[in-house]
């Protein structure tokens, strides 16, 4: 196979989930089970299904977190889990923004939360008050005395959960990633700000493929895609319309 470097790989086309079957253990009962799925790129796909039908599992192994048991992933033709040739997997990882439900923030400003990771000099404002307006925050941070240099405080205690979460989102914007996970990222949100964010989502370009995991399925109403898993494999891949 091509060698290349983990700079080169770049989300084209599609991912490919092929008869991948996954378990935690020899002997132990798969989580998934000969899971064949394709993902194309700008895909706005949702995620659900009942505790322990796969879906976290799923997520997983598209981060390039676990290896599959059986079967292979593909980005764009290339297998994720080569061993001969790991810059594939981490190139994968950076291309990635994950939200999960719970957001690690640090005791600085909201600016160098959203930049998360960035030197405090080369912070780039003008995408972190982009990616603030598109997660719906500016509005809570112009109500602030400091703005974005507004301290969060240890964990986010000085926030809500829905600001803190709102925060997490920002953050994989600012990353400007290809793939953007979002874990049951808007279930600490009320109703209106959630349907704010989902549609400002929406609205991101079709360059950035976005997965939705969540338990409401008003959540998943903009999505291209609803992908209900039970047992480990897919039981209904539909619009949201039919599937609702």
């Amino acid at each position: 196979p091509k060698k290349i470097s983990p700079s080169a790989l770049q989300f084209k086309e599609s991912i490919h989930f092929e008869n991948i079957s996954f378990s935690y253990g020899h002997g132990r009962t798969p989580v998934l089970n000969n899971l064949d799925l394709v993902i194309r790129r700008g895909d706005r796909i949702g995620l659900v299904g009942s505790t322990g039908s796969g879906k976290s599992t799923m997520v997983d192994i598209l981060m390039g977190l676990l290896p599959p048991s059986s079967g292979r992933i593909t980005v764009d033709g290339f297998d994720l889990n080569l061993p001969t040739n790991e810059n594939i997997l981490l190139s994968w990882r950076a291309a990635i923004a994950h939200v999960p439900q719970s957001i690690y923030l640090t005791d600085s400003t909201i600016a160098e939360n959203i930049a998360f990771g960035e030197p405090f000099e080369r912070i780039d404002y003008d995408l972190v008050r982009h990616s603030a307006s598109m997660a719906q925050l500016d509005s809570f941070i112009s109500t602030t005395v400091d703005g974005y240099q507004t301290f969060v405080g240890e964990q986010g205690v000085r926030l809500s959960g829905g600001q803190r979460q709102r925060i997490g989102i920002a953050r994989a914007l600012y990353k400007r990633a290809s793939v953007l996970v979002l874990d049951e990222a808007t279930s600490a949100l009320d109703g209106l700000t959630e349907k704010e964010v989902m549609k400002s989502i929406e609205g991101l370009n079709r360059t950035l493929t976005v997965i939705i995991i969540a338990h409401r399925l008003s959540t998943l109403q903009r999505c291209d895609r609803v992908i209900r898993l039970n047992g480990g494999v897919v039981v209904c891949d539909a619009p949201p319309s039919s599937t609702l």
